[in-house]
């Protein structure tokens, strides 16, 4: 797996995670990694491209919470309480305004949607339409 990191700049910087290969058990602690860097980089608007990513499993899928977990407890959304957005994600109406996600693969987005992580992490499939978003 390797991962390109770059910024692209719409109302908020937007740092973009393009991810080439899997995102699995051999390689999710490389993904947390680069991830992590992104934040003390001074990341807060992560949008991660899985265009050449066919594959997300369990352990990819933890580490993408992770991901969504961590950049909440750095900027925390000020309009809602933790309560609030607790039952903003089980009702499906709440959407994480750190973390979204590019190009899902037929694959992945099984993965992603069966995990209930389509309750609270938008997708795209354009990469101006997602840095636009944020």
């Amino acid at each position: 797996m390797e991962i390109k990191v770059f910024t692209e700049n719409g109302r908020v910087p937007v740092t973009v995670m393009h991810v080439d290969g899997n995102i699995d058990s051999s390689t999710h602690e490389a993904f947390q990694k680069e991830a992590d860097q992104a934040i003390k980089s001074g990341a807060r608007h992560i949008l991660v491209d899985l265009a050449h990513t066919k594959f997300v499993s369990s352990a990819g899928l933890r580490a993408l919470n992770n991901l969504f977990n961590r950049l909440r407890s750095i900027d925390p959304d000020s309009n809602l309480s933790e309560a609030e957005v607790q039952k903003g994600i089980s009702a499906g109406t709440y959407k994480s305004p750190q973390l979204k996600i590019l190009n899902l693969s037929p694959e992945a987005r099984t993965a992603f949607e069966m995990a209930g992580f389509d309750m609270f992490i938008e997708t795209f499939t354009d990469m101006k339409t997602a840095v636009a978003s944020f």
